[in-house]
């Protein structure tokens, strides 16, 4: 019976090429898309399942109030570890404080290389489950020790065996590589972290760490936990919710723990909360692939309904011949289940020809399991569910037809029939529109957050790092007036951190009517006088600091948001205490924004102070090519700090990353739209290759009897075109409702406008007619006396 049925399929597909390649390719697009995201989908929501351990991990976050509400944070103070360790010591296996990501250079021989590192205590490499290439997880409890990636290894020491060998970091200190670990795969939030160093090496060589260890009020740091598996992570974290008493001077902070499982797709809180973050738009992208897919099952089932006059007589002859319906509801799901195994198969081939360039654009390694057994059952099952649900309907109702009607040539499909195509292709239409609408918008938005005034000019700005001690300890005023004398910089200066990152947070500070119940935070960078003319920020009031003014050392300039908040009505001249000691207010600047350009700007006080510099940031002369002017400020560098490479990052390129999540968002859903209306304009083509084949002597009589081509082009692409209109209404209120709570999640967000729906809706019409009228006109323009003598 199932040969019977394949050998029938198989005759269908041949005498009816069009329809059968129309089908394919539809359902192998779909399914391509469905496979992608699937993919994607998969790799955010696998993010760090690399960890054997992941769901017994967790760190702590804080919850404080900041400005009248409250804000929870991943940075914590070093000394809540030990609080953890003797009060609660039974809950955790393991507890671990770790530095934030640090650029550090290393160095063996001439070989000098600059990574990302982290000081950790020497749990947490047991804690990642790190996948050991050479040497022991443990091997940070020595404190001269350090632990590389397998690619850092090579990249410093060839395919020598680097365990035991010796290498100099940052100009000061010599560790001995004592272990190195396989890659972190892209899915994994330590992935930027390319080697691990000890503890205590840190306490030796930061002094201002012991400090730090006994201070409540630093919350630079990460910490790690590892529960014990009997306990339970609400029950831990609602213990250690009040840690902070007694060492928190407001008393209003408070502590719990964040799973790893949720660091990624759930890093949003809202007033302590847990509220979500990038499940948003995993749930979006699924979505959308979702529908994708819906439209290619459509364009299947439009299509087969659509011969069923067609295949009327076939069916009558089976049924009178014996038939059941059983069995012809078989041959149609066989027919449907066969298109769907060959668009398999075409959809890998296509995933896999395009998964090179989707990494790219996803900044992911996706790849297809081609060696693993539940993938390809999974494949098998999902291709099985799309045949079936593609081949339902038009077998149900396909195994329906009355033999004697249809053999007498009384079987008339009738306006009824038409009915659900009809809806089906509204539908389609309905899908694709509402996500060109949402393209578009998401497009604009990112726009409108790239045009929002900086507050100061990126253009021309280079960052670096300072990490050596020559750098650190190099002449402030004789660097800078090398660089000067070099003919390629404009000004120079130093600050606590890059204009792209995330300032200190400081919150005690206080000042004259300040609200003794407030607890206000602020945001604090140590600058040097030469800052704000080389980041050409723009002063509202006051001035800025001045060499001229030896009291302005300490004193600060403070931006708009912070103006607000102090609620001075002349801030300039006001005092404001900051860590006890007064510091007057020279000058108001235009809020500069240095995190997220979708949210308001943090209340910033810019302190003047060399003693906090990390950074160096450099303005190339407006002019100069930038790579001649990067050759002179290299040898420049190289003379204050000949054993570092140059390396330097553009502050535009810096401040572009902040959009990167909605920029391939917008391409994702270019892609999916753009996949969507060829989808549904291919389903468009064979429905109105069906409908004028089926029309062919009624044109021929119209032809005949004097009707223009422009008469039987509208008589044939009309009903096509209403349908698209009903679409763009259904579309637009859906594209408007899901648009304006997806620009909802951003406070920064641009509008509505009329011209989008409008765009997409005369898009959508023109390439439906264009569409249509590739049949339409070609029936139109036969010759009558061919379209009547078609038997």
């Amino acid at each position: 019976m199932i040969k019977n049925y394949i050998k029938i399929a198989f005759r269908q597909f041949y005498y009816h090429k069009l329809y059968t390649g129309i089908n394919m390719i539809g359902l192998a697009m779909g399914m391509a898309v469905a496979l992608v995201i699937g993919l994607w989908v998969w790799d955010e929501w696998s993010f760090d399942y690399y960890h054997e351990r992941h769901d017994h991990l967790a760190r702590m976050v804080s919850t404080e109030q900041n400005n009248g509400a409250l804000v929870t944070s991943p940075g914590v103070p070093i000394p809540l570890a030990d609080e953890l360790r003797s009060k609660y010591g039974a809950d955790f296996k393991r507890i671990a404080v770790a530095f934030p990501n640090y650029t550090h250079t290393l160095a063996n021989g001439d070989t000098k290389i600059s990574a990302a590192g982290r000081w950790t205590q020497p749990d947490l490499p047991m804690m990642l489950s790190l996948k050991m290439i050479a040497g022991r997880q443990d091997a940070l409890n020595d404190p001269s020790s350090v632990l590389l990636t397998q690619s850092l290894a090579k990249a410093l020491f060839g395919d020598t065996d680097p365990i035991n060998k010796i290498l100099r970091m940052d100009n000061r200190m010599d560790l001995k590589v004592a272990g190195v670990y396989e890659d972190l795969p892209n899915n994994t939030s330590f992935h930027d972290t390319r080697l691990f160093l000890p503890w205590t090496k840190a306490e030796r060589e930061l002094v201002w760490l012991k400090d730090a260890e006994k201070d409540w009020s630093s919350h630079h740091w990460d910490l790690i936990v590892e529960l014990n598996d009997q306990a339970s992570l609400s029950t831990v974290s609602a213990k250690i919710r009040d840690l902070a008493q007694g060492h928190d001077k407001a008393g209003k902070e408070t502590f719990s723990l964040h799973p790893m499982n949720k660091w990624h797709l759930y890093s949003e809180f809202t007033d302590g909360f847990n509220t979500g973050g990038r499940i948003r738009m995993v749930r979006l992208v699924a979505t959308i692939g979702l529908f994708v897919l819906l439209l290619a099952v459509i364009n299947f089932m439009n299509l087969a309904t659509a011969r069923s006059e067609h295949r009327a007589k076939e069916i009558g002859l089976r049924k009178a011949i014996g038939s059941l319906r059983s069995q012809l509801i078989g041959q149609f799901l066989t027919e449907s289940i066969l298109v769907a195994l060959f668009a398999l198969v075409l959809s890998v081939l296509i995933v896999q020809g395009g998964l090179s360039a989707l990494n790219t654009l996803t900044e992911k390694d996706m790849a297809l399991p081609w060696g693993n057994p539940l993938f390809w059952a999974g494949m098998l099952l999902f291709t099985l569910v799309t045949g079936l649900l593609a081949g339902s309907y038009p077998a149900f109702l396909l195994s329906r037809f009355e033999p004697v009607k249809v053999l007498k040539g009384n079987f008339a499909a009738g306006k009824t029939s038409r009915l659900p195509r009809q809806v089906l292709i509204v539908l389609q239409f309905t899908v694709s529109i509402t996500l060109v609408i949402g393209t578009m918008v998401v497009f604009r938005q990112l726009q409108y957050a790239r045009n929002r005034p900086a507050g100061y000019t990126r253009e021309g700005l280079i960052t670096l790092g300072i990490n050596t001690p020559q750098l650190y300890q190099a002449n402030y005023n004789r660097l800078r007036q090398d660089l000067l004398e070099s003919g390629a910089v404009a000004d120079m200066a130093y600050s606590s951190v890059a204009a792209t990152e995330v300032p200190e947070n400081v919150k005690d500070i206080s000042w004259k009517g300040k609200d003794p119940n407030m607890v206000p935070q602020f945001k604090c960078i140590a600058v040097t006088h030469d800052y704000g003319k080389t980041m050409g920020w723009q002063l509202q009031d006051g001035r800025d600091f001045s060499r001229e003014y030896a009291t302005d050392t300490g004193s600060l300039v403070i931006n708009e948001t912070a103006a607000r908040l102090l609620g001075f009505a002349h801030p300039v001249g006001e005092t404001v205490l900051y860590g006890g000691k007064p510091c007057q207010i020279r000058g108001v600047v235009k809020d500069m924004i240095m995190e997220s350009p979708y949210q308001p700007v943090a209340p910033t006080l810019f302190i003047l102070g060399y003693e906090w510099h990390n950074f160096i940031t450099v303005r190339i002369r407006p002019g100069a090519g930038i790579v001649a002017a990067l050759a002179e400020v290299e040898q420049v560098f190289r003379r204050y700090n000949p054993a570092a490479p140059f390396e330097c990052k553009f502050i535009d390129d810096n401040y572009a990353r902040k959009f990167s999540d909605e920029k391939r968002l917008g391409h994702l859903a270019a892609i999916f739209a753009g996949l969507a209306v060829f989808i549904s304009c291919l389903g468009l083509f064979g429905l109105s290759a069906f409908i004028v084949s089926s029309r062919t002597k009624e044109i021929g009589i119209r032809k005949v009897l004097g009707a223009s081509v422009f008469n039987l082009w509208a008589l044939l692409s009309g009903d096509f075109i209403r349908l698209i209109f009903i679409s763009i209404l259904i579309a637009m209120p859906l594209g408007y409702y899901g648009m304006t709570r997806w620009l909802g999640q951003y406070v920064y967000h641009t509008t509505l406008s009329w011209w989008i729906f409008a765009a997409a809706s005369m898009g959508a019409v023109l390439v439906a007619m264009l569409t249509v009228s590739v049949q339409s006109m070609n029936a139109a323009r036969k010759n009558p006396v061919n379209s009547l003598t078609v038997s």
